[in-house]
């Protein structure tokens, strides 16, 4: 059979059994055959520790502490999110801790080991000096890690009191630390009284100083403010006076702005009656007219109902002559309108089609241009492109050397060449240093000239005068791969 439970305000509902994977926590809840519900508190304990704890120098203390634990629950206004996570730590509060609860003393000495382990730790870390210095960092460092080690447990702590540090017997720094803390205040205190005599000593004197040079200055002070007063109330004056004159004119003005706005007010008035009149007579002559008209239509009517009855099939045919004569007419008008307006359309399109053209013959005019252009540009760029390969082809010949590259492409171009009609051009008419040379050959030499290897002789025989030469007239060096010039200039 299934019962209904509901739980107190401080407990919950943990329920177990069929249709529940896990555990269901509910403050009231159906609890049928084959479940098993449990109730547990989750008021928080208070729990009172002396922990013992040992510094970095191996200086025992003893830290008394209070700490309210419990497990936390989700209030009102909390995000989805931690709502959820408040039901996970209820959840494990339920599983580890509130099957506990009959045994106070297991709870009391897992909270005492966490709280001792943690703080024996930091406690290790510091120094006996920071640990004092730094009291509030040391109970703020406490808590967070005890925290952080109940919140596996599904614990909170509500609030931590730590309470002052004592020394354990045998090992009295603190009371040794509190009278070196009293005797330096009691030196500090008579150094104070001290200072505080010589400053009353000295700042009588300064006073009395001050008390003349005050009255020497507010003395001073009063002449210069009689006299600054009286400029200021004459400068006030003639100001108020300007203002005056300033607020009169700008009366006047507004008097003399608002009589010419009536004045055109009352002609624009006078002009407006003016046309009101033209108009009444106008609309009176109208409306005579428009009376005198209707009386002729009533006369003419009268007329033609008299003599429709004597002349009625003389009108008949004169009226269906006149009809034919004016459909006629129109015809004829029509017809040559829209002759006309054909005309018209056809200069207009023919002036179209010539428009058309002369554009189309500038456009291709243009575009043969732009062609040109581009081809000359796409010619160039192929020549550049191939004389860029052909130096690089060249350059890659003669092994990567420069200076021969230079030389051939000087030599292949005509430059020597050129160089020497310039030159022979500067100096015609003048009388240059001839320089005349032989390869060292006499009559004897001459007869002998036959052999090959002679003429080569001489043909080497004569290069080094020859370049030599050709430095001294134009300042152009030899090619290093064909001989260089010493410092005197003769070729090796």
């Amino acid at each position: 059979m299934a019962s209904f439970h509901v739980a107190d305000a401080s407990e919950y509902l943990a329920i177990t059994g069929w249709g529940i994977d896990d555990v269901k926590l509910a403050k009231k809840a159906w609890v049928f055959v084959g479940q098993q519900c449990k109730k547990f508190c989750i008021s928080p304990v208070n729990y009172e520790f002396e922990v013992h704890a040992m510094s970095a120098e191996k200086l025992p203390f003893i830290l008394p502490a209070v700490f309210t634990i419990g497990p936390k629950i989700s209030a009102i206004g909390d995000e989805q999110a931690d709502k959820e996570e408040l039901q996970a730590q209820l959840l494990l509060y339920a599983k580890l801790i509130a099957p506990l609860h009959h045994n106070t003393s297991h709870v009391h000495d897992l909270v005492k080991g966490v709280i001792e382990g943690e703080t024996r730790v930091l406690a290790a870390e510091l120094t006996m000096e920071e640990i004092f210095k730094g009291t509030k960092t040391f109970k703020e460092k406490v808590f967070d890690r005890v925290q952080l080690e109940l919140k596996q447990f599904g614990l909170f702590i509500y609030n931590a009191n730590v309470k002052q540090l004592v020394d354990v017997p045998g090992h009295e720094y603190f009371s040794y630390l509190g009278q070196k803390t009293q005797q330096d205040a009691a030196n500090q205190a008579k150094v104070d009284v001290a200072e505080a005599r010589m400053k009353g000593e000295v700042g009588a004197k300064e006073r009395e100083g001050l008390t003349r040079q005050n009255a020497a200055k507010v003395d001073a002070e009063t002449k210069v403010l009689s006299v600054r007063q009286m400029g200021q109330g004459q400068k006030e004056e003639a100001k108020v006076k300007a203002e005056v004159q300033v607020f009169e004119n700008a009366r006047e003005a507004d008097i003399a702005a608002a009589k010419a706005e009536l004045a055109m007010k009352k002609a624009g008035w006078d002009k407006q009656a003016k046309v009101a009149e033209v108009e009444a007579a106008k609309a009176v002559a109208i409306r005579e007219a428009e009376l005198q008209m209707e009386v002729e239509i009533k006369n003419a009517m009268r007329q033609t109902e008299k003599l429709k009855a004597e002349q009625l099939s003389k009108a008949t045919v004169q009226y269906d002559t006149q009809v034919q004569d004016s459909n006629a007419l129109l015809y004829s008008r029509q017809k040559a309108a829209e002759a006309a307006l054909f005309e018209q359309m056809r200069t207009a399109e023919a002036r179209k089609a010539q428009a058309d053209a002369k554009f189309f013959e500038q456009k291709m005019a243009e575009d043969a241009k732009l062609y040109a252009k581009q081809k000359e540009a796409e010619s160039v760029a192929l020549v550049g492109k191939a004389k860029t390969e052909y130096v690089a082809s060249m350059l890659q010949a003669l092994g990567g050397n420069y200076h021969a590259l230079r030389d051939y492409l000087m030599i292949d171009s005509g430059m020597y060449t050129e160089m020497a009609r310039i030159n022979a051009g500067a100096v015609n008419g003048m009388q240059p240093k001839i320089s005349i040379w032989s390869n060292g050959g006499d009559a004897g030499g001459e007869a002998a000239a036959g052999s090959a290897l002679q003429q080569v002789a001489g043909v080497y025989k004569m290069l080094p005068p020859l370049v030599s030469t050709v430095h001294e007239q134009t300042g152009m060096s030899p090619p290093a791969w064909m001989c260089t010039l010493p410092k005197d200039g003769a070729a090796n």
